[in-house]
Order: C-alpha cells, then sequence, then structure tokens
C-alpha cells in the first residue's frame, strides 16, 4: 500500500448528527475504504451549532470558541479512525476536512460559505497536513461552493452503459446527472432530511424518522405539499445550492400558518417525505435509468420506496450496489477533494457550481 495514496475524509453534514470520518486508499479507480468512524456532537454543541445554522445571535467570543472546538472534535474524528485501522499518522498523506457549514449565502453581495472547525487545531491535534475551505475558493471563482460531492459522483460513478443519477440525501439533497456522452451537472434539489428532522425532533425528542416509519403511519397533505413545492428555489435556475439558511423549522411552521385548519403531525411528516421525493424527481434528467442513492436517506425505507413508486421505469439502489458505502460517499469525497489539491490539479466544477475557470480547491495547513 503505497503510503501516499492514503487520505482521511472528515465532515458534519446539516443533520449536524456527528463527525463523519473515513481512511481512504486511492491507489486504485474505485477508492478503497480502509476504516470509518462517526465521531459524536454533543448536545450543547450541537444546538449551538443549530442555532447559528438559522441566524440566531451569538457572541463572537461563543462563535470563535465553538470553532476551535469542532476543530478539536474533527481532530479526534481523524485519529479514531487511525486507531480502528491500525495505522500510523505518518502514513497518511493529508486530511480533507469539509468542516461544518453555519451559513452558506452563494448570492450575497459578497458571497460566501462558512463552515467551521479549524483547520490549524485539526493539524496540529493529528499531526496530519489538512486541507480545508473548500467551497470558498470555488465561489471566489464566481462558483455557488456546492454542491461538491458530484466531483466525486462523477470520477467513480460515471458509466458508458447507461444514464444515471446519484443523489446524495443528507440534510439537503443533491442530484448529480451522470449521461452518456453530456457534461455532467449536479445541483442542490431542496430539503433532504431537514425539515423531516426537524419535525420528528419537535414531537417525538427522536433525531430521525428511523426508516420513514412515522411517515408511513400519515397522508400526505396536498395544500401543504403546494404551499411548500411554490417555493421559489424550486424553480430557480442552475446554478444553485441551499441548506438550513433558507429550508428551516422556521420555514416550515410559516406553511403551516398558511394552511386551512390543523395538520396532523404524522400527516406534517408524510408530506414532507413527499417533498423530499417530489423535488428529487422533478430534478432528474428524464433520460435516467439508474438512481443511486447516499447519504442518510438511503436508509430511509419509505423515501426510497417513494422514488421507486415516483420512478417505475428506472432502478433505484443504494451506492453500496456500486461497491461504495453510501454513508461514507460524501466523506470520501472530500478526501479525495484534498487528494487533487495536495497534487496541485484544479478541478473543473463549472457544471455543479457555475465557476468560470477551474481551481484547487481549499487551502493547504501543514502539520
Amino acid at each position: 500500500m503505497a503510503e501516499n495514496e492514503l487520505y482521511i475524509g472528515l465532515i458534519s453534514g446539516t443533520s449536524v448528527d456527528g463527525v463523519d470520518s473515513v481512511l481512504v486508499n486511492f491507489q486504485q479507480d474505485t477508492p478503497e475504504l480502509i476504516a470509518s468512524h462517526s465521531h459524536p456532537i454533543g448536545d450543547p454543541l450541537r444546538e449551538n451549532i443549530l442555532a447559528l445554522c438559522v441566524g440566531e445571535d451569538i457572541r463572537l467570543s461563543e462563535f470563535g470558541q465553538t470553532h476551535i472546538e469542532l476543530g478539536k472534535i474533527f481532530a479526534e474524528a481523524a485519529n479514531a479512525v487511525l486507531n480502528k485501522a491500525g495505522v500510523e499518522s505518518n502514513a497518511v498523506t493529508a486530511i480533507g476536512s469539509h468542516g461544518q457549514t453555519v451559513w452558506h449565502e452563494p448570492n450575497a453581495g459578497n458571497p460566501f460559505s462558512l463552515q467551521l472547525a479549524d483547520a490549524n487545531t485539526i493539524a496540529q491535534r493529528t499531526g496530519i497536513t489538512t486541507v480545508a475551505d473548500m467551497r470558498g475558493r470555488d465561489i471566489s471563482a464566481g462558483g455557488q461552493g456546492a454542491p461538491l460531492a458530484p466531483l466525486l459522483h462523477q470520477h467513480i460513478f460515471a458509466s458508458s452503459s447507461e444514464n444515471r443519477a446519484i443523489i446524495n440525501i443528507g440534510g439537503i439533497s443533491n442530484v448529480t446527472c451522470l449521461r452518456q456522452g453530456a457534461k455532467p451537472i449536479a445541483f442542490d434539489a431542496g430539503p433532504g432530511n431537514v425539515l423531516m428532522d426537524f419535525w420528528i425532533n419537535k414531537h417525538q425528542q427522536k433525531k430521525y424518522d428511523d426508516g420513514g416509519g412515522w411517515a408511513s403511519s400519515g397522508t400526505v397533505h396536498n395544500e401543504l405539499l403546494q404551499l411548500c413545492r411554490n417555493e421559489p428555489y424550486f424553480s430557480k435556475a442552475l446554478p444553485k445550492s441551499s441548506g438550513r439558511e433558507l429550508f428551516n423549522g422556521s420555514w416550515l411552521e410559516n406553511k403551516l400558518a398558511q394552511c386551512q385548519g390543523a395538520i396532523q403531525p404524522q400527516d406534517v411528516q408524510a408530506t414532507m417525505l413527499q417533498l423530499t421525493v417530489d423535488t428529487i424527481v422533478d430534478a432528474l434528467d428524464p433520460h435516467c435509468q439508474s438512481l443511486f442513492i447516499c447519504g442518510g436517506g438511503a436508509h430511509n425505507r419509505a423515501l426510497m420506496q417513494g422514488l421507486a413508486q415516483a420512478r417505475p421505469n428506472c432502478t433505484v439502489a443504494s451506492t453500496l450496489t456500486l461497491g461504495v458505502d453510501p454513508d461514507w460517499v460524501e466523506a470520501i469525497a472530500f478526501a479525495w477533494i484534498a487528494r487533487e489539491t495536495c497534487a496541485g490539479r484544479k478541478i473543473d466544477t463549472s457544471g455543479f457550481t457555475g465557476t468560470s475557470a477551474a481551481v484547487m480547491l481549499g487551502g493547504i495547513y501543514r502539520a
């Protein structure tokens, strides 16, 4: 095993349920997942992060300390996956750290995407060179800064025999259309799990709807569904990206306030699942033959069934069918980006984020 092909990928997604950490070997065309680890984020810190994600006020001191604390947790996640694999830190070329997005505003007058988890802290506490702030460089080149995981989707999942879509369903869902003979297209379709997670947490104090069981017990409320589908983001031209700064609990509560009469909680959950299905299906290339799902949504049986029913002529399966565990695709993507950046290779994200030129993604923090 060539030591310069070992990389670590770190990410905490919009669900803020923990840090996903992977150790990957990139010697072969398909990345070899050596080890994986999910590192918890404690509730006090998680609540601070979720408050930031919806624009709540926070003291600058608390903001800075959250940044450093997350850096420590990300470093712990990296060290934990090394321990699990029995690999020394000096065998790893670099860490690709996405960090934790707390605000994403690529269409502002001065566009930006803000991720916390101090890269200096990660490099210092692991002894491994760390690549971070990938989205910022993309935005500086005129891009949306998101989605970036489709870079890996294109690299390892494209097929010469069929038209595919790779759908990452985390808090937000993003779709990568891989059509034969055409340039790949990718964008954020809309809410993935974020609204369902919010609603079940509010009513049942659970972090997620296991298997979509609660949603399955309800009935889609058509008035609420239509109000949600009227959101201007869904008809916005490409490139586009989104996050919790738009799709959050307040957004859902606002839609509910516009409905006539009370709606049973389980019916709201069913409607949010249907919204995720509908916005994904609306985003698909009509020529798509197979849908491969990654992220937490791959474990939501009701969501997978909904996609299969909406596109009966398509194969619907998780990326495990293609040899890559759906839980770790996004973390692997940021390990891969770190590899490209450390090698000095510029990446063309124009079909995904709308950049004006290929760029090297992220800054390098030497160990």
